[in-house]
């Protein structure tokens, strides 16, 4: 799967509003052109030249999330083929639900790209077409099938534990993996759960459409609700132990 996804179209055609129901299907980050020309693209303009800079920041932004191991989705205008290429390559959603956007020096400049991974008319809402985008993105995500969650520190052997994660998936279970950081570690979070993300990409790479990861800052408190309660009734518990299962 191309972790690095582009959600381009005219203003107005619901790019945004994508993004928000996309990103907690993929546990992506999620980089806005509007925040990012307010925070850390201050210095530019509209001009085709700068234009071409915002995507090239806006695609190195993506791209370091995509080498920590994560998914990164940007969604910004990205009009003419010079701004798509300065982004990079990526999984490219045109959201093509309008004929003109509410600045004319944009629609002017507007190219419709030729190459494009999945287009979006105007039938539908965001969350059907989140759903679209995942299918063609995680083709493997089967949301029928059984799933194990299993909760890592970044810091410690879970490497040793990976034959158990490996068995749940030979069964054909999708494996759900989060990082916990202990407050007792030092060092940067994102750092040691990003090391982590690359670690486990690579030594389960087999299995790449059914595992997937998140992070878990510091916590010092669970909370479970009765809903979840009544959900988790029935679950088999497991400590790992070097690579062994021992039930509680």
């Amino acid at each position: 799967m191309n972790r690095k996804i582009l959600i381009m179209g005219l203003p107005g055609a619901g790019k945004t509003t994508l993004s928000r129901a996309l990103r907690p299907l993929l546990g992506a980050v999620a980089f806005n052109a509007d925040d990012a020309r307010a925070n850390i693209s201050k210095d530019l303009g509209f001009s085709h030249e700068d234009r071409i800079e915002q995507a090239r920041r806006m695609g190195w932004m993506c791209d370091r999330v995509v080498e920590a191991g994560g998914t990164a989705i940007a969604d910004f205008v990205c009009p003419t083929p010079e701004t798509r290429a300065a982004f990079g390559d990526s999984f490219v959603i045109w959201v093509d639900r309008i004929q003109r956007g509410r600045f004319e020096d944009t629609n002017r400049l507007f190219v419709p790209p030729e190459r494009y991974d999945l287009r979006i008319d105007a039938e539908g809402d965001a969350e059907h077409w989140a759903k679209c985008a995942l299918s063609v993105l995680r083709p493997g995500l089967d949301p029928s099938r059984p799933a194990a969650l299993f909760l890592f520190g970044c810091r410690r052997s879970w490497m040793d534990e990976l034959p158990i994660v490996e068995s749940r998936l030979r069964r054909g279970d999708h494996a759900y993996i989060a990082f916990l950081e202990d407050h007792g570690e030092s060092g940067d979070f994102e750092q040691s759960q990003g090391s982590a993300r690359r670690a486990v990409a690579n030594a389960l790479e087999a299995y790449t459409e059914r595992v997937h990861v998140m992070a878990i800052p510091p916590v010092s408190r669970v909370y479970v609700d009765r809903h979840a309660e009544h959900l988790l009734y029935g679950l088999e518990f497991e400590h790992m132990r070097s690579g062994e299962a021992e039930a509680l």
